[in-house]
């Protein structure tokens, strides 16, 4: 499994959904895990969550200094 292509596609339905955005806040290793449709052990399932939830803070940095 690429990990940085399923962050990269996991951070396009987190952005664009927001249930689904809610539902990674207050679970994100089982939002992660029901997205990709496999059963991956925990740890595989955290390096990506986290990828994701990176990411996303990143964004809303930037975004925070392009006002």
């Amino acid at each position: 499994m690429d990990i940085k292509k399923s962050i990269e596609e996991l951070i396009e339905k987190v952005k664009n959904d927001p249930e689904l955005r809610d539902s990674f806040m207050k679970d994100p290793l089982a939002t992660v895990e029901k997205l990709l449709g496999v059963d991956l052990p925990e740890e595989q399932i955290k390096q990506i969550a986290d990828g994701v939830k990176a990411k996303i803070s990143l964004d809303k940095i930037g975004s925070f200094f392009k006002k």
